[in-house]
């Protein structure tokens, strides 16, 4: 370490430039990780940088064992590696290290006799609705994340772009209709129960809820407000699920179901707040500044405007909408994942007024920006 100079405090007038050299430096390294008062923060950065690097194969671990059905199917108890591997199509001995890479994770727990269990964390897996759909997914944005490189120089054609049709308003078939809209019913229940939680609805009278899929937000909404008179407004290929889903919710005399498309054709009028739910990370600014627009010419004076989605997290970023929504988008080639300053301010430019951010339970579900239509 003689090469490696050592600040001592304040006096030494060390700036961040030159403790980030020593940082770097591998004597340092050395000392402090034999150092009493250093190793265990050498060790918790070390365990961080290794699981930043070998996180492309936990994502791969966690693919396959949903790919397999391995979490369903410990839910009956715990099974022995000869069997999951017979189910699967799999050689023994590769479950095997499939198995023990799900407890490296704390997806899975190592039982006697060679038996593996769920987890706590694996149970949650199977239990958040929609998860085990959007890792099914991820096969198409690993594809499109293949060479990152070319990927942040926009020299690629993601992939991804093409799963979501209905983003660039095209004409949307039954089959991919169904497809969108089940995944996004399925997650839609997590986004439901934080943004209604975080949003006080007293005094709305008729909610519609603008892109809102086969209705499984306003689904949520009405088993809470019983009072409350609902309108779904979507593209017409999710009208008979829609109906289906508020027929066995018991809602069909609640809601009423307006076919269209934002993007083409202005909102219906008659409702005193309008819903947004995940709705506008999907396209770019131009996009949602005139749906805005549309939902400010839709409201009537004092009616509420409700934006619940994964937001970035602005001048701190966060893991969530900084290191996956914002990829996620961004390999969609029309959206972005915004802050929430950001929503309020084409909020804002449509003419809102009262801009709220009421806080969210789980931030990395959802966010909320709530705003007033105000004359």
């Amino acid at each position: 370490m003689a090469d490696v100079p050592i600040p001592q405090g304040r006096r030494a007038g060390w700036q961040w430039p030159q403790m980030r050299k020593l940082v770097a430096a591998r004597g340092f390294q050395k000392w402090a990780a034999r150092n009493v008062l250093t190793r265990r923060i050498v060790r918790a950065e070390g365990e961080a940088l290794f699981d930043l690097v070998a996180g492309f194969c936990h994502s791969q671990i966690l693919q396959a064992l949903v790919a397999f059905d391995i979490p369903a199917r410990l839910m009956n108890g715990p099974a022995g590696a000869e069997a999951l591997a017979r189910q699967a199509g799999v050689p023994e001995d590769r479950m095997l290290v499939l198995l023990r890479a799900g407890v490296a994770l704390g997806l899975l727990k190592q039982k006697r006799a060679g038996r593996f269990a769920l987890s706590r964390r694996g149970a949650a897996l199977v239990g958040v609705p929609g998860l085990q759909q959007m890792i099914r997914h991820h096969d198409v944005l690993y594809r499109d994340l293949s060479d990152p490189v070319a990927f942040f120089r926009g020299e690629t054609q993601p992939e991804l772009a093409g799963f979501w049709p209905y983003v660039f308003g095209g004409e949307v078939g039954p089959q991919d209709a169904a497809t969108y809209s089940d995944l996004m019913a399925q997650s839609q229940l997590l986004v439901a129960d934080d943004t209604l939680d975080a949003v006080n609805l007293s005094g709305v009278t008729r909610l519609m809820d603008v892109g809102g899929g086969t209705g499984a937000f306003l689904t949520q909404v009405g088993a809470r407000h019983a009072e409350l008179s609902l309108t779904l407004f979507d593209l017409p290929a999710v009208v008979p699920e829609a109906e289906a889903r508020f027929a066995s919710a018991g809602l069909t005399d609640r809601t009423r179901i307006m076919p269209g498309s934002f993007r083409s054709d202005a909102l219906p009028a008659g409702a005193d707040a309008i819903s947004l739910i995940r709705v506008l990370y999907d396209h770019t600014d131009e996009t949602v500044a005139d749906l805005l627009a549309k939902c400010f010419a839709a409201l009537p004076d004092g009616g509420r405007l409700i934006v619940s989605e994964p937001m970035r997290g602005g001048a701190a970023p966060e893991r969530a909408g900084d290191a996956y929504f914002a990829l996620y988008t961004l390999a969609m080639g029309t959206g972005k994942a915004r802050s929430a300053d950001e929503i309020a301010a084409l909020c804002a430019q449509a003419g809102f007024a009262d801009i709220q951010k009421p806080a969210s339970r789980r931030p990395f579900v959802t966010r909320c920006v709530t705003a007033v239509k105000k004359s």
